[in-house]
């Protein structure tokens, strides 16, 4: 699979990050061993770069199994979910290391800004983790451009988390042009838009499966349904042309952005993650993009 380096001064990785969060649970009940399987044909398809949370259920722990015995094999990324006081930063760093069964995480991120605690404090213990060899690097999630640029004055950030793919291009704006001209690394989530640019959902399908965390998601409207569906249905013919599927053209277009180094795909099966593995060698021309623009034409989401 290509590599991409991960930021101005980080290490290479694989352009496919395996989102581990369906492995948890959230988008609906998996197997243990299903979700191992799926862990380890990642690692099988190329895949070097594995991300997960705090927040996502028992994510990390079944992450931490799957990598008994191959860990080195992985560049290992959580975040920091819950609240970011002194306290829950060491109990939670902690309880990542035990569930991860790891003595480090390669970056540690911040899941979300949250301004009712300092960001320079914050920051400050994730340089005190970095300095005991905890924390091999720093990144963020879900940050604006500027929240970015002020937790770039307390420490060195080598990557960004945010949402990006051919319905959400909210990152675009302002964050994808800061990231380049500083040289952090994206690592962008929801390529498919929570499994709308699959094209299986039909424009009356209703999310109402028990455990599914997109049960009642603002993106997951019924009017975001039915546009997503038209549009999904042109995109197919259009991959299937090429000899892919329009979840490896999903992958594949958020990979064509300059500012993107790694796209991460989550999976419940080993055949689910062995499909969009194969979209990290797929490189879209500028011809290849711009049909697919005007297939897209100017059919953008909102949340609510």
């Amino acid at each position: 699979m290509r590599m991409k380096q991960l930021g101005k001064d980080g290490p290479g990785v694989s352009v496919i990050c395996f989102g581990t969060m369906e492995l948890g649970g959230r988008m609906g009940p998996i197997e243990e061993s299903q979700a191992i399987a799926t862990a380890h044909a990642a690692i099988d398809a190329g895949v070097t770069f594995f991300d997960t949370a705090e927040g996502y259920d028992t994510s990390e722990e079944i992450t931490g199994k799957a990598l008994v015995g191959k860990r080195d094999q992985v560049f290992l990324a959580t975040k920091l979910s819950g609240d970011q006081s002194k306290e829950h930063i060491a109990e939670a760093f902690e309880n990542s290391l035990r569930k991860l069964r790891t003595d480090h995480i390669d970056p540690y991120q911040l899941h979300r800004p949250k301004p009712q605690w300092p960001i320079e404090a914050t920051m400050g213990e994730l340089v005190k983790l970095q300095e005991q060899g905890k924390i091999r690097h720093i990144g963020i999630s879900n940050f604006s451009a500027a929240q970015t640029a002020e937790a770039m004055g307390y420490a060195t950030v080598i990557s960004h988390q945010p949402r990006y793919s051919m319905m959400y291009r909210e990152a675009e704006d302002e964050l994808f042009p800061f990231c380049l001209e500083n040289g952090v690394g994206t690592m962008v989530y929801a390529p498919l838009a929570k499994g709308l640019l699959t094209g299986k959902y039909g424009p009356d399908h209703v999310f109402d499966v028990v455990g599914d965390r997109r049960v009642g998601n603002p993106s997951l409207t019924p009017s975001n349904t039915r546009i997503a569906y038209g549009v999904t249905q042109s995109l197919k013919g259009w991959a299937a042309d090429h000899g892919h599927s329009i979840v490896q053209l999903a992958v594949a277009w958020t990979q064509a952005n300059p500012a993107v180094t790694a796209t991460i795909c989550g999976a419940k099966s080993p055949a689910q993650i062995v499909e969009t593995g194969a979209a990290g060698d797929w490189v879209l021309s500028a011809s290849d993009l711009a049909e697919v623009e005007a297939l897209v034409g100017d059919v953008r989401l909102t949340d609510g």
